[in-house]
């Protein structure tokens, strides 16, 4: 897929990460280096990874959205849902008129019924379910004409749709109340028996009753409320495929494969496994593959504490600091409001759910204080950016912005 030029708001533009960013690509065109940059204030360093932040799907999203906006001033436009789980973007959407219809969860707060054929309805990045599709169509409204889906979720699909038509079952690795699973188990549902699978637990479970080392009786405790009816395991796992919600860790993804695969081969044999599961490893998202990748790499640096910068109910944000949280202390927060100086930050704890208050946060005796900072495929650089100068107004002394980042001003001077 060649990388288009997008038409994002100036608001969402970035002067610090954005040069360190087309520095990076400058530097290591084909992506091979996952080293951290560093970004030196003197008092405190910020540890970046390479790949982080507004992925291709989200800056389609974000284009294609006020670009509707800005060309149709007079009429009523909605949105399915959050259009990406940041919630800048979705709240200076609804401060520009756009409604939604739906929750994050799925329970309506517009009827569709309501709407009529000159109204604007913008599909969110997530994709959406068929039912919801036909409802839009029979009033008289074109789901496709602001469809904002992103492309490797649509790849899924295709894949999936592949192989529906040879007969193939599919597991879908996702969370099943996520919008782009439930818009992936409609669309898969549509030709295929599936079923979904959250975790490798499960992945296991499944596996076991796959092999009959776990009764049939199982299947219906752990996945009756999330695969098709009628779903049969010991049959319609003869042949299948596994696809994924695409925030999921990919290494997650890989090992799903991995343990029902193992349960395929134990049912029926190495040599006719071809025949029974479908390797679907292509259809895993190239840019979560690069921003987790990127995340392993900035775990591995020396940081005193790492900060995670996303919305609260982004799974891939989540998936990142998941990924952090096992090295440094890790604080998951929306933006720079969330800190109250260097004594109190407020953080999401997805464990349990909840929003946190962390006391004496930063390291009062480390010099320099060494801070890994990433954010979600959905959050805007600009948020990083205000954070990093959040924090460096704590310090006395800090270097300047614009000495820090010569550096990487020099090599895109350099490429130019």
């Amino acid at each position: 897929m060649g990388r288009k030029k997008f038409d994002i708001p100036e608001m969402y533009q970035s002067p610090i990460i954005r040069k360190v960013k087309e520095a990076n690509k400058v530097i290591d065109p084909t992506k091979k280096d996952l080293e951290p940059s560093v970004l030196d204030f003197g008092p405190v360093r910020f540890l970046v990874p390479r790949h982080f932040g507004f992925c291709y799907g989200v800056e389609n999203a974000i284009d294609i959205a006020y670009r509707a906006v800005a060309e149709n001033p007079d009429k009523d436009i909605y949105l399915l849902s959050e259009m990406i789980h940041n919630p800048t973007v979705n709240e200076d959407l609804l401060d520009r008129g756009v409604q939604f219809l739906f929750e994050t969860d799925g329970s309506e707060l517009i009827p569709i019924e309501s709407l009529d054929e000159d109204d604007i309805v913008i599909v969110p990045a997530f994709g959406t379910t068929i039912e919801i599709q036909k409802k839009l169509q029979a009033q008289g409204i074109d789901p496709y004409e602001f469809n904002t889906t992103c492309p490797f979720v649509e790849k899924v699909w295709k894949r999936g749709t592949q192989l529906g038509k040879k007969g193939y079952s599919l597991v879908i690795h996702g969370k099943h109340r996520h919008e782009e699973t439930r818009a992936t188990f409609s669309h898969s549902a549509d030709h295929s028996d599936c079923v979904v699978v959250l975790n490798l637990e499960e992945a296991q479970i499944l596996a076991e009753i796959m092999t009959e080392k776990r009764p049939l009786e199982d299947f219906e405790e752990h996945f009756g409320h999330k695969s098709t009816e009628g779903f049969d395991p010991l049959e319609d796992l003869r042949q299948f495929g596994v696809i994924n919600q695409t925030t999921m860790l990919a290494t997650e993804t890989q090992q799903v494969m991995d343990v029902l695969k193992k349960a395929a081969i134990e049912r029926f044999g190495e040599s006719d496994i071809l025949d029974h599961f479908a390797d679907t490893s292509d259809t895993l998202c190239y840019a979560t593959n690069e921003n987790q990748s990127a995340t392993l790499a900035l775990a591995e640096t020396d940081a005193d504490l790492s900060i995670v910068v996303g919305g609260y109910n982004s799974s891939n944000t989540m998936h990142l600091v998941e990924i952090l949280e096992q090295h440094f202390p890790t604080y998951h927060i929306r933006d720079a409001e969330e800190m109250d100086g260097p004594g109190s930050i407020q953080h999401f704890n997805q464990w349990d759910k909840e929003l946190k208050k962390t006391q004496q946060w930063l390291p009062k005796d480390n010099h320099p204080v060494n801070i890994a900072i990433t954010s979600g495929a959905s959050c805007p650089d600009v948020l990083v950016d205000e954070v990093m100068l959040e924090i460096l107004s704590f310090y006395e002394d800090t270097r300047a912005v614009d000495e820090v980042i010569e550096p990487f001003e020099k090599e895109l001077e350099v490429e130019a």
